[in-house]
C-alpha cells in the first residue's frame, strides 16, 4: 500500500492509504443531478471561494444510504437500493485550521444567491484512511463499469466497503456541461 496525494488518483484501481483532510461541508438528500443537488454545489463553491482564494474549488461528494437500507459493496453502490435514497454531503476541502467562525464569515461574504436558510454548513474530517480509487474519464452514467474494476481490485485483496462512497470532481461541471472531458476520482474507503 502506499501513500497518495488527496486530488490524485491513477488510471487503473488502486489501493492507498489518504491523509485526513478537513473539508466545509452541506448536507443533503436524494439523486445527483437534481436541482437542489446543483444548488448545493453552488453554494459550496461560493463560500469555499471565500477561504481558500482558489478561483475553482474542487467539488467532492460523499455518498450514502440511509440506516435500514440493504448493504452495498463497490461495484453495486447505485444499483441495489433506489438513488433517490441518498444521502450525501457536498464537500471542499479547506485549511486544517479553519474554525466553525470562519466558515460563518465566509458564508456572509459569498452572499450566495444558493444559499438558503436552511441550509447547514459546518467542518467534516476524514481520518487518514485505507481506500481503492480510480480516475474515472468521461460521463457519469458510465461509472457504473468504472466502479465494476475498482469493486473487482477490493473484492481480490478481501476488502469491503468502511464508509460512504466519495467522488472529487476535478472538473468543474453545471447541469449543462458536456461530460466527455470530465475528471472523476471515485474512491471507497476498505477494511
Amino acid at each position: 500500500m502506499t501513500s497518495a496525494p488527496h486530488l490524485h488518483a491513477a488510471d487503473d484501481p488502486e489501493f492507498v492509504r489518504l491523509p485526513s483532510v478537513t473539508y466545509m461541508s452541506i448536507a443533503g438528500s436524494g439523486s445527483p443531478g437534481t436541482d437542489e443537488f446543483y444548488r448545493k454545489m453552488l453554494l459550496a463553491g461560493d463560500v469555499a471561494r471565500q477561504l481558500t482564494r482558489e478561483s475553482h474549488p474542487v467539488i467532492e461528494i460523499q455518498y450514502w444510504y440511509p440506516e435500514g437500507s440493504a448493504p452495498v459493496e463497490i461495484a453495486d453502490f447505485y444499483t441495489v437500493n433506489p438513488v433517490p435514497s441518498l444521502l450525501y454531503r457536498v464537500l471542499t476541502a479547506v485549511p486544517d485550521t479553519t474554525t466553525t467562525e470562519d466558515l460563518t464569515a465566509a458564508r456572509t461574504r459569498a452572499a450566495s444567491s444558493a444559499d438558503e436558510r436552511g441550509d447547514v454548513i459546518e467542518l467534516h474530517t476524514t481520518p487518514e484512511q485505507d481506500v481503492v480509487q480510480v480516475m474515472h474519464h468521461g460521463p457519469f452514467s458510465e461509472e457504473f463499469a468504472t466502479l465494476e474494476r475498482l469493486g473487482a481490485l477490493a473484492q481480490k485483496r478481501g476488502a469491503h466497503r468502511s464508509g460512504p462512497h466519495h467522488e472529487i470532481h476535478l472538473d468543474a461541471f453545471t447541469r449543462k456541461t458536456p461530460q466527455d472531458t470530465l475528471r472523476t476520482i471515485l474512491r471507497d474507503p476498505v477494511a
